[in-house]
Formats: structure tokens, sequence, C-alpha cells
């Protein structure tokens, strides 16, 4: 029996810019639904901070005519979930649902985005909930050494300030003020409806027209471009084990070394064959956990490690990974390569088995480069990596002479980021 027949995910714009991705998939039965906004926490400034994310939680207060329980029960009540995220570049709500729930999806994602209530009650208790999440946040080891270093590397930008933002930023906004604030992160420039899955881009594009074909678009200045400063951040507490994450300048999302840059971090750190993983942990003992990964912004990126150690075993660790970045500078092995190669690809093609992957990556795609990137074309561009290719990541992470770092633990770890420093350096 032949495999039903792939239709290729097409692409429309309503008058007012909104995007529309159809990406059906048959043969399921259920459909992913992913409103995206590309704009997240770097177009706040300092009085702003945490603003984009205060508004996530708002519009689910209530929204459209429907109350808080209204908008989760007439989801849950069709069998689907609905939940949202707020990233530095993006804003996203997502609903799951079966064949067939899509009117219902986009129309409370609609009203989620364009015709939140934004009560002034809620308001005033939704900053004590994140007030909550802030200190929560802070008191989590390994989220507050994330939240360190990249201050540290991003200082004073809006990159390098917490995506929660703070209590005392978040204190001033009123209901008019959320609302402004609204109107211009969600405009419809800068808008993806993603759906995938169980979908007819008939039904897709009508739902669309009728929900989001009004909207306006003010005009938003643009974000502050990223520049990685580097710096070093220590937290002094007592714990039984250290926390240190280490970061170095890479290259951006639209670079030409973007795949080199993700190859590059597989190799150093991507799983349990990796470098650090076999050098680090089984070789030396010097981590129960260490992994290498990428933040990549539109504009700029990082290579960064995470590893939890023995306070004492931090300065080790760190010259460990200074090393071994120069190392992989310096050349690396055709069978490493080739593992990373296919491990990356396996992501690739593993992400597009999942709807609602699926759907966010189309909308991250249309926001980023302005179209698909089909995933052969991304295997291909995979394979295309070289030796060489990785040597010249290498240099561009090292020759800027400039490092982050952050330490969460006790005193004897502080001097980890000199140690790292010094390996790549000298």
């Amino acid at each position: 029996m032949s495999a039903p027949l792939q239709t290729p995910p097409r692409v429309h714009r309503l008058k007012n810019g909104v995007t529309i991705v159809c990406d059906p998939a048959p043969g399921y039965e259920t459909l992913a639904l992913s409103v995206v906004a590309g704009r997240g926490s770097r177009w706040e400034d300092a009085r702003r901070s945490g603003w984009s994310h205060l508004l996530e939680h708002m519009v689910f207060k209530g929204a459209g005519g429907r109350s808080a329980r209204d908008i989760v029960e007439s989801i849950e009540a069709s069998g689907g979930q609905i939940n949202a995220a707020t990233g530095h570049e993006r804003t996203s709500f997502q609903v799951r649902a079966l064949a067939g729930g899509l009117p219902l999806a986009l129309a409370v994602t609609a009203d989620l985005v364009q015709r939140p209530t934004l009560d002034e009650g809620d308001l005033a208790r939704e900053k004590h909930v994140v007030g909550q999440e802030i200190a929560e946040a802070a008191d989590t080891p390994d989220d507050q050494v994330f939240e360190l270093a990249q201050g540290a590397a991003f200082e004073g930008q809006p990159i390098g300030r917490p995506i929660l933002g703070t209590v005392e930023a978040l204190a001033p906004a009123g209901s008019d003020d959320i609302e402004a604030w609204r109107a211009a992160i969600y405009a419809p420039d800068r808008l993806v409806i993603s759906a995938a899955g169980a979908v007819d881009e008939d039904e897709l594009l009508k739902l669309a027209e009728a929900h989001f074909g009004d909207a306006a678009a003010p005009a938003v200045a643009g974000p502050e471009a990223a520049r990685f400063t580097g710096g070093e951040a220590v937290e002094t507490r007592r714990l039984e084990q250290a926390h240190v994450v280490f970061m170095l300048p890479a290259p951006g999302l639209t670079d030409p070394d973007h795949f080199a840059l993700r190859l590059f971090v597989e190799i150093l750190g991507g799983g349990m064959s990796s470098r650090l993983f076999q050098e680090a942990r089984e070789k030396l003992g010097l981590a129960y956990a260490i992994d290498a990964f990428s933040d990549i912004y539109e504009d700029a990126g990082v290579l960064g490690v995470y590893a939890g150690c023995a306070a004492k075993d931090a300065g080790r660790l760190a010259q460990v990974t200074g090393e071994q970045v120069k190392a992989m500078a310096a050349g690396v092995e055709r069978a490493e390569l080739a593992r990373a190669k296919a491990q990356l690809k396996a992501y690739v093609f593993m992400g597009r088995e999942s709807l609602l992957t699926r759907a966010e990556q189309s909308a991250a795609q249309q926001l980023s480069f302005g179209r698909l990137l089909p995933s052969a074309e991304i295997a291909g561009l995979i394979d295309a990596v070289t030796i060489e290719d990785l040597a010249r990541v290498g240099a561009r992470l090292i020759t800027p002479g400039l490092s982050a770092s952050s330490v969460l633990g006790a005193k004897g770890a502080a001097g980890a980021g000199g140690r790292l420093r010094e390996a790549l350096f000298g």
C-alpha cells in the first residue's frame, strides 16, 4: 500500500502583513496551531523589563468576552491543550486539538492576541504571581546561573536581561500601558499563523482573514543590536554542588556559519560521545552533568557550556573546556564530524514528526528568513559543512578574546572564569 502523498507547506499573506503557513499532514487525526508574534523581550527598554512576559500572562485572565476559566475550558472540553511562551525574540501561543478543532483554536488565540480584557484587578494579582515566579527562578541554582551568564555576556542590553523582568519594572505598569505594549509587540507585520496536521488550507485562510484581517500595525522601532561584551558573574551560596556556565561569542541565525556552529557544539558537548562528556566526565570525573549548547538569535549567538561539579573541580573543568575548544579549532576527526552530522539531521527529521514542532519551526523560519526551509535543504546544508568550516568557526569563537562566565555555589568555585580565559587566550 503506498504512503499518502505529502503536500508541501504553503505560505500566504493577508493585506495587513499577517503571514499564514498551512502544513497539512495526511493520516493525522490532530492538528497544531501556533500564532507567533516575532517580538519579545529584546524590544523592551529597562523600564519595561518583563512587560512582554507579564502581557502573556495577562491575556489568559480574560479575552474576547471569555473569562480565564472559559478560555481553558473551551479548549480542553474539545480535547485540546493551550499554552504560550515568551522569549527574547518571539512570543508564541500554541494549541493542540483534534481534527475539526481549528475554528475554536483560532478564535481563542485571536482573542488572546488582539482582544484581552486587561482588568486592573487581575493585573495587580498577576504582578504578584510573576513576582513569585521571579523569586522562584532566583532560588533555583540551575536557572539562576544561566541568567547570570546571559547578563555577563550581554551586559546592559535588553537581550542580557531576564525575560521575567524585575518586580520594580513591573510595578508601575497599568492596564493602558500593557494594552499599548500589546499593540506594539503583537502587531500584524511580524505575526505568523502556522498550522500543521489535520488542517484544510481554504478553511485556515478564511478563518485567518476573519479573525486577523482587520488588525492594524503601529510603527515599532527595531531591537538594539546585540553586542557580546563578556564578563564574569559569581554568586556564592552554600550548596553541595557548583553550577557553572561558560559562553563565547558565536555566529547568529542568518550567518553562513550557522550549521557549522551547531556541528561544532554537537562535537564539543552534544551527547555522551562528545569531547567534553568523554574527557571531563568519563576520563577525569570532574562533573556528573556537562553539556554544550548554542543560543542563537537573528544577529548574534553564543556557544555555551553548562556543568554541575564539586566546587574544588570548577577551575579544572573550566581549563578542560577551554582546551577542548582550542583543540577543535585546530581540527576535528572525520568520524566526529560524520557522527555530529547524523545527530543533527536526526534532530531535524525527528522534529518534523511532531506537529507542534513543525508549526513552530515554520513560523520561526518565516520570521527569520522570510521563507520556509525544507528539511532536505537543511540536511544538504549540514552535509556540506567541512572540517575547514569547523576550524573557521573555532577561530571566530576564540579570536575576539571575549568570554562570559557565571559561577553559583561555594566560594572555592569562584575562579573558574579566569581559568577558562587562561586556557583559551593564554
